[in-house]
Formats: structure tokens, C-alpha cells, sequence
């Protein structure tokens, strides 16, 4: 993958969810996803007015349901609270119909109760396609993954299932402050 373009990517299957929320703030949450559901409708006009494309606005409806924004479609995307603008740009990359979904930190700067519910949507959307997450939260690492790798210093210091990674004495004294769960 290195060198090829985002789009290259992107209609490779494999979309991803930033650090720092890219969302069209001007426009509402319904046309965000939109966009991303129309890009992979059409490949000769992406401006097409969405009506025209059969089943756009559905599957565009659908993801808003699923990431729990179905009742906010209408809302410009910058009057979100930021957990709604998390979720958005969640649905805007599964809007591009990924076989594998690249998150980054998605819990930062979350609150606790926003935190549990997009855990909840990860492992929901966990179901249907692979997820590979970055994540510095431990609690969200050990809940969400099945397997896990650990980084430090940019080095690979331990791999397996949150059972054998809570185990590890590497990983407890750099990153658990070693002390056993």
C-alpha cells in the first residue's frame, strides 16, 4: 500500500476512520454518508444528483441506523456533538463498503458514556467486516480485541489475545504499570 493514492485504497476495500474527524461540516449528516455510498455507485459522475441513483439514499439511511444517528440525519454535520461526529466519519467510511477498516484512535477525547457507545458500534460493526484499531486505552483494547499487538518505541514487544498480552511481563511493566489484573 505504500505510495498508492488514498483513492487506490479506498476502492482496494479498506477505509479509514483519523484521529482527527474529517467530516463535511456544512453539509448534513445524511449527505455526508451519502457522498461516500454515491462514490461507489457511480464512476463516471460523482455530482449525479443522489435521487437519481437507486438505493443511495436507502443504504446511506441504513449506515446513519447503524451508527445511531438515524434520528439526526437532517443536522448539518458541524452542530454534532464531537461522539456524533466520531460515529459520522465512521459511517462515512463504511458508506465506501470496506472489506477492512483502519480506526485511530477512535475513542479520543471521548467522554466515558460516549466512549461505551462507540465501543458498542465497533464491536457491532466488528460482525461484518475486519477492523484493525489503534487505540491507547487499554480497558477499549482488552474489551474490543480478539488479537492484539504491542508497540513501543516503535518496536514489536509482544502478540496474542488480551489474555496472553494482560499476562505478558514486557507489556505490564511498560504500558500496565505492572500491576496484574
Amino acid at each position: 500500500m505504500t505510495g498508492l493514492e488514498q483513492n487506490v485504497i479506498s476502492h482496494r476495500g479498506i477505509a479509514t476512520s483519523y484521529q482527527i474527524t474529517n467530516i463535511f461540516p456544512k453539509l448534513t449528516a445524511l449527505e455526508n454518508v451519502r457522498l461516500a455510498v454515491q462514490s461507489r455507485r457511480t464512476s463516471f459522475n460523482l455530482w449525479s444528483k443522489a435521487e437519481s441513483l437507486r438505493g443511495t439514499n436507502e443504504k446511506a439511511e441504513e449506515i446513519l441506523a447503524k451508527i445511531g444517528l438515524a434520528n439526526r440525519k437532517e443536522s448539518l454535520a458541524a452542530t454534532l456533538s464531537y461522539g456524533e461526529q466520531r460515529h459520522l466519519e465512521i459511517g462515512i467510511a463504511l458508506g465506501t463498503e470496506p472489506v477492512l477498516l483502519l480506526l485511530d484512535e477512535p475513542t479520543s477525547g471521548l467522554s466515558p458514556i460516549e466512549t461505551k457507545a462507540t465501543v458498542g458500534l465497533i464491536r457491532e460493526i466488528a460482525r461484518g467486516l475486519s477492523v484493525i484499531l489503534v487505540e491507547h486505552k487499554m480497558k477499549v483494547v482488552m474489551d474490543l480485541s480478539d488479537k492484539i499487538t504491542v508497540l513501543h518505541e516503535g518496536q514489536v514487544i509482544a502478540q496474542g489475545n488480551p489474555q496472553e498480552i494482560r499476562a505478558n511481563e514486557t507489556v505490564r511493566r511498560v504500558y500496565l504499570g505492572g500491576v496484574r489484573e
